[in-house]
């Protein structure tokens, strides 16, 4: 249910076409909730359908012009009723956690390299988080709205302070386990 309501935080904060949107979710959203561009696409649709958003008017209509879409009143309230909604948290799925799982029954041959190479993929997304910190969220920007953004990017790189953490104590066991090249 929560792809609709990214969809609608997104449009209102800047009305956009389902391109536009998947340019945004790969920036920003995409962080923390990604989402294919036929996933936006065909909640568009269905927000369109529900009432929840409208296409913009186009001043000259255009074949294969691309459409925008604003946030109805009735969007509005729906993304309001959920941010104030109660909701447990999911549980973990990682694959790499159950292969990690699946090497205390066939043992942790090959298992080295896998884990080298998901802490270079923390530290990259780690950089990237810090980066967006520095350029979007300067000292003094105390806006309602830009704390809110800011402490989400804190989640995003507390969570991948913590994998960076676990990694490195996974692969000193594995490495324990196996030795330095395994």
């Amino acid at each position: 249910m929560s792809l609709p309501h990214a969809i609608l935080t997104a449009l209102l904060e800047k009305p956009s076409s389902g391109l536009e949107l998947t340019r945004r979710f790969d920036k920003s959203i995409g962080y923390f909730w990604s989402a294919t561009h036929q996933q936006i696409y065909r909640e568009l649709g269905r927000l369109e359908e529900s009432g929840l958003i409208r296409e913009l008017p186009s001043e000259v209509p255009v074949r294969g012009q691309k459409k925008e879409y604003e946030v109805l009143p009735a969007g509005g309230a729906e993304l309001a009723r959920w941010v104030g909604e109660s909701q447990d948290p999911k549980p973990m799925r990682d694959p790499l956690l159950l292969r990690i799982r699946a090497a205390g029954v066939v043992g942790p041959q090959g298992l080295g390299p896998e884990l080298r190479r998901h802490l270079e993929l923390h530290r990259r997304q780690l950089a990237q988080y810090e980066a967006i910190e520095e350029k979007d969220f300067p000292p003094g920007r105390d806006a309602v709205e830009d704390r809110l953004r800011r402490l989400v990017l804190h989640g995003g790189i507390a969570l991948e302070t913590f994998w960076l953490h676990w990694l490195e104590e996974a692969l000193g066991e594995v490495e324990d386990m196996s030795g330095p090249g395994a």
